[in-house]
């Protein structure tokens, strides 16, 4: 597997990485085969997001994460909501940030996420405070 710098941080990672947009509560085994089948064959950069299949996807992963945890770059990202209607809407608002990464947490049941980043910029919220909001994430661990 060809890994890549990110950025200028030092941390390398697989040139290739998984979304896993399609990975929910739809047959779940199956799911889950597939996700340790990719680990296994080398892709351990895994890209989520809260929004996919209302954070299903993120409870799977947590299934294979638990015993892989250490081996995964994981990825999730926050700024897509989605209303009690089923409309979507966009949130940078710091309070959504912090509220967001502390569910995406307990849904995947890790204590860190290695990559997490906004979905969709908020035309609403000024994007240093969205970015003051992932700088006090950084600072808290």
């Amino acid at each position: 597997m060809l890994f890549r710098e990110l950025s200028k941080t030092g941390v390398k990672i697989p040139a290739i990485g998984m979304g896993t947009y399609t990975y929910g509560s739809a047959d779940e085994q199956e799911n889950i085969k597939a996700l340790n089948r990719a680990f296994d064959l080398g892709c351990t950069f895994w890209d989520s997001a809260d929004i996919y299949d209302n954070g299903a996807n993120e409870i799977l992963l947590s299934k294979v994460l638990k015993d892989r945890r250490n081996e995964v770059f994981l990825c999730t990202k926050f700024g897509i909501v989605r209303g009690p209607n089923g409309e979507f809407s966009v949130s940078g608002k710091p309070e959504y940030v912090h509220q967001s990464c502390e569910n995406s947490l307990k849904r995947l049941g890790v204590d860190y996420i290695d990559l997490y980043y906004q979905h969709r910029v908020d035309p609403n919220t000024p994007i240093e405070d969205t970015v003051g909001a992932l700088a006090e994430l950084v600072k808290e661990g």
